[in-house]
């Protein structure tokens, strides 16, 4: 028998719908915003936003509650699922704020934007000369 037969057979049966139908899937599936907001901001948020304090307590947090979901009877998979994800990407994040405000990665984040001002600055210099030659080319000629 397939896999998506047995599936399908399963959540046809009366076990299937009363899982779905359960708090042991609609709990854990709502609690999975707090793992993708994390995830968004490894992407997307500056190291400048972590909160030092609030990453290593959620990482924390999803531990206990990793342990819970493995406990509970039946283990709710989901849940645990989770609740490690989320807890490895704050630990991911807590490195990137140590990192950032304790290995030099502020350092290196203002040097990498004063060079990109200086090449900036150094680019339109070049332009304002050549615009400037090509004036007193005109004016000679």
């Amino acid at each position: 028998m397939s896999l998506p037969r047995t599936f399908v057979n399963w959540i046809k049966s009366p076990a299937g719908r009363q899982y779905f139908f359960s708090t042991h899937f609609w709990g854990p599936l709502a609690n999975w915003g707090l793992p993708i907001a994390a995830l968004s901001d490894l992407v997307y948020r500056d190291e400048e936003t972590i909160s030092g304090v609030m990453s290593p307590t959620l990482a924390m947090y999803s531990m206990i509650f990793m342990r819970f979901a493995w406990r509970v009877q039946p283990r709710n998979y989901l849940l645990f699922a989770c609740h490690t994800t989320n807890a490895i990407a704050q630990t991911i994040q807590e490195g990137r704020f140590i990192n950032y405000h304790y290995f030099g990665g502020k350092e290196r984040k203002l040097e990498k934007g004063v060079e990109g001002v200086a090449i900036k600055a150094a680019e339109g210099m070049d332009k304002a000369k050549s615009k400037v030659m090509d004036a007193v080319k005109q004016v000679k000629g």
